[in-house]
């Protein structure tokens, strides 16, 4: 996720913030200016290639509404196997349209789930807030032994949980029993895009690595 902020975090908030990162999903995120750029959990679903272009249509959202608003908007970007999901305030009902539709415009953009705000932008309280339970929210996944927690993405927004993936009907629900039972959380939102157990099971099924039967050319004449 990468999130267009109208304010900077204090330095101790985003340490805080970081370290439980670091716990969770196994590296720190980087800050580029504005822009958090937030760790990768060991397991996901999604092909290399496909987390490579979440991550470009994330900066390139995230370019392009910096450009049109600056810093007068609180937008984030998720992008996850190409569905988009904005969180956030914008000032007005026509930005909040207006930054769909500039996100929509995107090459590789195949839908955008758009939940932001017609609001005056979070405050840091609220946001420091939305991180401390996106944290509680993974490492109660990490918890449960019958989940892939590294193949769900967590979004917090005023209390709002958001869970993305790709997941089976029974992983979508316990994920979200157990987000709804993590204290502060005030609804939980799926954005999954669902698979059969079938397909789950060829998923997770380590392909064999291919045979080499050809020889190495010989270096010798032979008779």
């Amino acid at each position: 996720m990468k999130t267009l902020c109208t304010t900077r975090r204090p330095l101790m908030a985003l340490l805080a913030a970081t370290a439980l990162t670091t716990a969770l999903a196994g590296c720190a995120p980087v800050v580029l200016g504005g822009v958090a750029v937030g760790g990768m959990m060991a397991v996901d679903r999604r092909t290399t290639g496909t987390q490579v272009e979440d991550e470009r249509i994330e900066l390139q959202a995230v370019n392009r509404i910096h450009g049109q608003y600056a810093d007068r908007v609180h937008v984030n970007i998720t992008s996850y196997n190409r569905q988009v999901l904005l969180t956030g305030e914008a000032s007005t009902a026509e930005q909040v349209q207006a930054i769909e539709k500039m996100v929509r415009g995107l090459e590789g953009v195949h839908s955008v789930v758009n939940e932001l705000a017609a609001l005056p932008a979070s405050s840091l309280v609220t946001r420091s807030g939305d991180t401390f339970i996106t944290g509680k929210v993974r490492a109660s996944l990490v918890d449960a032994k019958d989940l892939t927690a590294g193949a769900f993405k967590v979004v917090t927004e005023r209390n709002v949980v958001y869970l993305m993936g790709r997941v089976t009907q029974r992983e979508a629900q316990r994920a979200s029993d157990i987000a709804r039972g993590v204290n502060g959380v005030s609804k939980v939102v799926r954005v999954f895009e669902y698979l059969t157990e079938d397909e789950l099971v060829r998923l997770s099924t380590p392909r064999p690595a291919p045979v080499t039967t050809d020889k190495a050319p010989s270096s010798r004449n032979e008779p």
